[in-house]
């Protein structure tokens, strides 16, 4: 092995030493043909599942398309010319169509050029509206869906930095705009504009456990911009392009129409901001006005929150989580921490919550106190809610059937919320009379859509459930022969009419309106497989057993015309994988792969490889598990070569591979374990890490499912840093980042530092940073070059 691993070190080296200075490249025809193909359009129904809507996209998009205005501030990354974000991704086509016609239709007069986002339907689901982008600003368009015809209702001076810049009033005639602003000021250019004095930043003494963030204001030049990019001016617009100034320039980041359209919730930014947590934490203030504007009543007050207890379960103090009720005309709905939100005190119960009706002159009414914390309620047409809690550190999830007559709760759901086989599925919903999405409830029953999961494979399910007694009864269970049915919804319980989508691993997903009585499938749409040069490739999910009885599981590829019984060549292997957390090994071990997916080549799997006579083992499971008072990572290192070994082994008992041939990848986390296995294993010829972090104490405060800090626990921190063991790695290693990365935790420092000091150790390694890409890549000439590093690296290290 180690004669073999210095071949490959002595072949890469003399391959990459002529390659420093490479302009844009494409890959094999093999994968050129694969990663350059037509993008089918995506699709979304109204709640009535009456109508359709399909839109079309560029596969990827350009090098110019990256290369705009941006300005990165407070956590956002604006275009300041377009006042919307840089890192949007648009439609550039809409075809409508009735579930129950044949054919879509192509949506009239839509703007040249279209960059078309923030699509939705009208409250009486008879309209669409969306935005788009021009060269000078965002502007709003309606289309109806009768005529199929669209229409601009405003000019291209929309504010859209801080998200949608419209809501849909009630009536669906009208809606609520953001407005740039007429005296707006100008932008301070931070490169030429001198500092008055120097940036200061004090502590106060308290803790706090601060995240790595990304894109923060850094000086007083970044302030005075980013308020002006969020401030705007609320006006109602309507079909006509009719304008009606609603309120006075503010910083909006939330609006919101009561149920009975009545009444509008603002939620305004606030001053002082922060240089070390994004606008999420800066102060806010929440007020109700009636719809032409007056006050109504300050609902809350939120101060800058950059300290925080440690711990996912600790939250900030004060009201959390306040939306308008569905079930009522116009009642907030809140929670408070009764804890302090500091997960580490003792307390009976965690969390409060309240209901607030308008007028809002009574004080607010204690709605539930529970145990755990807060994640969110689910109102029914009828006099029913689901409360749903939540604590991170046991994985447990728990939820509450409310009668509202009464006030009596029963427990409807208690388990590990990682526990994929006891999944009791989501409610299916429909929209009441305010237009509102509820759990659809009729003489009390309710139904549950559940993904199926269990230990002999995936059967999707609906569940019917009685709410006086909570029993269940099985209304269907798919079982469609080599396909994978997904239930998306189901349009009428009584008549037993579904809506799914149908795929297996050649065929592409495609919907179907299904009656669950007569068994009798319709297909909707016919999209074509846009890869039909590996719909021959093999595919297994194969599961097999880690040295401590853990099993994994993983989607095993083999090349279109293999012979798998004969095996008279020895593939080499690539092997994708991500570690995931967990605090038990029997949820560890559970199954959610299904060999009927839609075999979806792209760049972020080795897919691609099996049109190149590679065998490639997908979605490799790499559990990470810390029972009881143990936490995943005390052990991170070991289990991560046990995961790895176990999933060569398992293939090479097969007889498909040369296990002296084999690779590994990941990204992001992903290319973090893929440093770490080059470094504490021998098990691999090379390895492939893509937009990673390698020094956790540049994460000092913690990383992924860590909670704890580096003060706590250094020699974890320690441990699992590839960069502080660069000097024992010495295998091939590609590395791979995007020059603007937006992911907490992964700047681009990570991988220039780490190349720095495997090139100066000795290691063979190579460093390619892809111009304009933050943390997921998007431009053509990037990914499209992404697979010819990959392709040229694994040729030399694992063929030559």
């Amino acid at each position: 092995m180690k004669f073999k691993l210095t071949i490959c070190i002595l072949i890469f080296l003399n391959f990459y030493n002529a390659q420093e200075n490479v302009s844009y490249q494409k890959p094999s025809p093999e994968i050129l043909k694969l990663a350059d193909y037509e993008r089918p359009p995506s699709v979304f129904t109204n709640s009535k599942k009456d109508w359709m809507v399909f839109t079309y996209r560029p596969t990827y998009k350009t090098l110019e398309d990256l290369n705009q205005q941006e300005m990165k501030l407070g956590g956002l990354r604006i275009n300041p010319v377009t006042n919307i974000s840089s890192t949007i991704t648009y439609s550039n086509n809409i075809k409508v169509r009735r579930l129950k016609d044949k054919n879509e239709i192509q949506v009239k007069g839509l703007p040249a050029n279209p960059k078309i986002t923030n699509i939705s339907f009208s409250p009486d689901e008879t309209k669409l509206a969306f935005t788009n982008t021009t060269g000078q600003g965002v502007e709003l368009w309606i289309v109806d869906l009768e005529t199929a015809n669209a229409a601009k209702i405003t000019k291209d001076n929309l504010n859209a930095n801080l998200g949608n810049p419209y809501t849909w009033n009630k009536d669906s005639q009208s809606l609520l705009i953001k407005v740039l602003p007429d005296a707006r000021p100008a932008l301070i250019d931070s490169g030429k504009d001198l500092p008055t004095g120097p940036i200061v930043s004090t502590a106060d003494g308290k803790v706090s456990q601060n995240r790595t963030y990304q894109d923060l204001l850094k000086n007083p030049q970044d302030e005075k911009n980013f308020e002006v990019l969020t401030t705007s001016e609320l006006y109602s617009v309507d079909f006509k392009g009719g304008l009606k100034k609603i309120k006075d320039k503010d910083m909006y980041t939330g609006v919101s129409f009561s149920p009975d359209g009545n009444y509008m919730l603002l939620t305004t930014i606030k001053k002082p901001f922060s240089y070390i947590v994004p606008l999420n934490r800066f102060p806010m203030t929440s007020t109700v006005y009636d719809v032409k504007g007056n006050n109504v009543k300050v609902v809350n007050e939120v101060p800058l929150s950059e300290i925080m207890p440690k711990g996912f379960s600790s939250v900030r103090t004060g009201k959390r989580s306040m939306t308008w009720r569905n079930d009522l005309p116009a009642t907030l709905v809140y929670v408070e921490a009764l804890d302090g939100g500091d997960q580490s005190k003792p307390a009976e119960y965690r969390d409060e919550i309240y209901t607030w009706e308008a007028p809002f002159n009574a004080q607010p009414q204690s709605f539930l106190k529970i145990k755990q914390r807060y994640e969110g309620t689910e109102w029914t047409n009828d006099h029913y809610a689901i409360v749903n809690e939540s604590w991170y550190d046991t994985r447990n999830v728990k939820s509450f059937l409310i009668d509202l007559n009464n006030g009596e709760s029963k427990v409807i759901d208690d388990r590990n919320y990682q526990d994929v086989y006891s999944d009791p599925g989501s409610f299916n919903t429909t929209k009441n009379q305010f237009g509102r999405t509820v759990i659809d409830m009729k003489n009390n029953k309710a139904y549950l859509i559940g993904e199926g999961f269990t230990k002999d494979g995936q059967y999707p399910f609906i569940n019917e459930m009685d709410i006086k007694t909570l029993k269940k009864k099985r209304l269907y269970t798919s079982n469609v022969k080599n396909v994978k049915e997904e239930i998306i919804d189901i349009i009428d319980p009584s008549k037993g009419e579904i809506l799914t989508t149908q795929q297996s691993a050649s065929q592409y997903p495609n919907y179907f309106k299904k009656n669950i009585k007569s068994n009798k499938a319709e297909q909707v749409t016919h999209f074509s497989n846009p890869f039909e040069s590996i719909k021959d490739v093999y595919k297994e999910v194969i599961t097999y057993k880690r040295n401590d009885g853990v099993t994994l599981t993983g989607t095993l590829y083999l090349p279109a015309g293999y012979d798998r019984k004969a095996k008279k060549e020895k593939l080499p292997l690539l092997i994708w994988a991500y570690p995931t957390e967990y605090k038990d090994k029997n949820t560890a071990g559970q199954n959610t792969q299904n060999p009927n997916d839609f075999t979806f080549p792209y760049y972020g799997s080795f897919v691609y490889w099996t049109a190149k006579g590679y065998a490639v083992l997908d979605d490799a499971a790499f559990p990470i598990i810390g029972e009881g008072k143990t936490e995943p990572n005390d052990s991170f290192i070991p289990q991560l070569v046990a995961n790895a070994e176990a999933a060569i082994n398992a293939v090479d008992k097969l007889g498909y591979i040369d296990r002296k041939k084999v690779a590994v990848g990941g990204h992001s986390y992903g290319a973090f374990m893929t440093a770490n296995l080059l470094t504490h294993s021998n098990l691999f010829a090379c390895g492939i890490a893509r937009s990673g972090a390698y020094n956790r104490t540049l994460t000092p405060f913690g990383f992924q499912s860590e909670q704890r800090n580096y003060w706590d626990v250094p020699e974890v921190y320690n441990t699992m840093s590839p960069f502080m063991h660069a000097d024992q790695m010495k295998t091939p290693l590609l590395l791979i980042h995007g020059d603007a990365d937006n992911n907490p935790g992964t700047f681009t420092l990570q991988t220039e530092r780490y190349f720095q000091a495997l090139k100066n150790l000795g290691a063979p390694v190579r460093m390619v940073l892809l111009p304009k890409e933050s943390h997921g890549y998007q431009a053509k000439e990037n990914i499209l070059h992404v697979l010819w590093e990959q392709d040229q690296f694994l040729e030399k290290c694992l063929k030559k």
